[in-house]
């Protein structure tokens, strides 16, 4: 008998099963994907794609017009991600305990979960040295324009950039078990404590009790959610940890959208904007060190937007470079002297989830006018930018991508207005704990990685205390 089930292993579930399992209690880790290691993960990238994501890759928003990335493997989007490190500003924790009523979101009340992360993980910076051309272009074009900069603080342990490196595949899992993700660091840990972990369980519902929570899905089943064999599993406790759109889809299908009129609602995203640039030179951003520095200034913190010295792997290039036939194949024979920055805004919670009739998520996702217009004024920086440094053509990209799935189930104080209480618990439910993405009031404009490992430490203590 388990004393709780977490249902998704990333940033969040990762950290609470530790917690959990280092103050005494059984836990279950549950994940819809498969588990691989650094010498299973797939070595290509159309690989990485269909088997590491929600979706075979991608997942669109009603209208189409915005994707959206969703890592589908044990340690979730942790694997897949580029492991940044950033503590929120009085700008985005005034905002929360303005939206959540929660006067306890504050720096100084959150620092002592993000020490205790901290300490168990290796963070450093990418060395000078071992700047790309990429990562050069970028700060060459802000001190040019005179625009803050500073180096990314990543959890990574010894990359071997000396050895010739390339960071670009751990966008598919790290082979060498540098990037600090969930995976290798809180649920290796948890499991030598006795955390058992159910891999292959895609959850579809609750049935909710007083003493007990009935979980059932599927176990086993495809990359499509398809085949595999009806599983029921029943605990006292269940911490849903499935991010933003896994949260809201479970908490929907379990009938409880009446009972909890914000749930789906405040959806938000960081959309991103990848632009490239053509230079006469090899720029080879694939190469070592993928993401070094980022843009770190008032100005466009005000203006809702930040930028990031980014790349992307050559098929995923292939698909964000416009045109059609020899146009199209000209710039992609021309990949090794493209230079690439992003624009990333702080958009406004206006997104919805919902059900389709056959249980499958809705993402109502578009800009608002107010994220049009930091949209226009980033790319517009982006392109004066490359300008100034000399880039020989600069290529748009139309596509809107979410990286930072953020809402759906938003804490607060009134459960007409959120979900989750300010103990993490869902209103009216207390035996259904969340603590990750999804409870997130609004877009920090800010690398969520952090503070989502941070809230969840916190929520985690508590659960073990209590």
């Amino acid at each position: 008998m388990y004393d709780f089930a977490v249902v998704g292993s990333g940033v969040s579930g990762g950290r609470i099963a530790y917690e959990l399992t280092k103050a005494g209690a059984r836990c279950l880790l549950i994940e819809a994907g498969r588990e691989f290691e650094a010498r299973t993960f797939p070595r290509h990238e159309i690989d990485s794609s269909t088997q590491l994501f929600w979706g075979g890759g991608l997942e669109l928003s009603t209208d189409g017009r915005m994707g959206f990335l969703r890592a589908k493997c044990l340690g979730g989007t942790s694997v897949v991600n580029q492991a940044l490190l950033d503590r929120f500003d009085d700008l985005a924790w005034e905002d929360w305990r303005a939206r959540s009523g929660i006067a306890t979101l504050t720096a100084a009340e959150m620092e002592p979960h993000y020490a205790a992360c901290e300490k168990e993980l290796s963070i450093s910076k990418i060395p000078e040295q071992h700047w790309n051309r990429n990562a050069r272009t970028f700060i060459k074009a802000f001190e040019a324009q005179g625009y803050g900069w500073k180096p990314l603080d990543r959890a990574q342990g010894d990359c071997k950039l000396e050895k010739g490196s390339d960071c670009i595949v751990c966008l598919g899992g790290c082979p060498r078990d540098s990037k600090q993700s969930s995976l290798i660091t809180v649920i290796r840990q948890a499991r030598e404590k006795g955390l058992e972990v159910l891999s292959g369980f895609e959850v579809k519902e609750l049935v909710y009790g007083t003493d007990q929570v009935k979980i059932r899905g599927v176990l086993g089943a495809n990359g499509n959610g398809l085949g595999g064999k009806p599983h029921e599993i029943v605990v006292p406790k269940v911490v849903l940890a499935a991010g933003a759109i896994g949260n809201t889809a479970i908490l929907l299908r379990s009938g409880l959208g009446a009972k909890l009129p914000a749930l789906g609602r405040g959806f938000c995203t960081h959309p991103q904007y990848m632009t490239y640039a053509l230079f006469d030179e090899p720029v080879d951003a694939h190469k070592g060190a993928f993401q070094a520095v980022k843009s770190e200034d008032r100005r466009l913190r005000e203006q809702g937007f930040k930028l990031e010295n980014v790349f992307a792997p050559p098929i995923a290039t292939a698909m964000l470079v416009p045109g059609m036939g020899p146009e199209h194949l000209a710039r992609v024979r021309k990949f090794r002297y493209l230079a690439s920055m992003e624009v990333a805004i702080r958009d406004e919670p206006a997104g919805r989830l919902t059900l389709a009739k056959d249980g499958r998520v809705k993402i109502d996702k578009s800009l608002t006018a107010a994220d049009q217009e930091k949209s226009r004024k980033g790319l517009a920086l982006v392109r004066e930018l490359f300008e100034v440094v000399g880039a020989r053509e600069i290529i748009p990209c139309h596509q809107v991508f979410g990286l930072h799935l953020m809402g759906g189930c938003a804490f607060g104080t009134d459960p007409a207005r959120s979900v989750v209480d300010p103990e993490f618990r869902v209103h009216g439910f207390p035996n259904l704990i969340v603590a990750d993405s999804s409870v997130f009031p609004s877009a920090p404009g800010i690398n969520p990685s952090f503070t989502i490992m941070a809230l969840s430490q916190r929520a985690g203590q508590a659960l073990s205390r209590r």
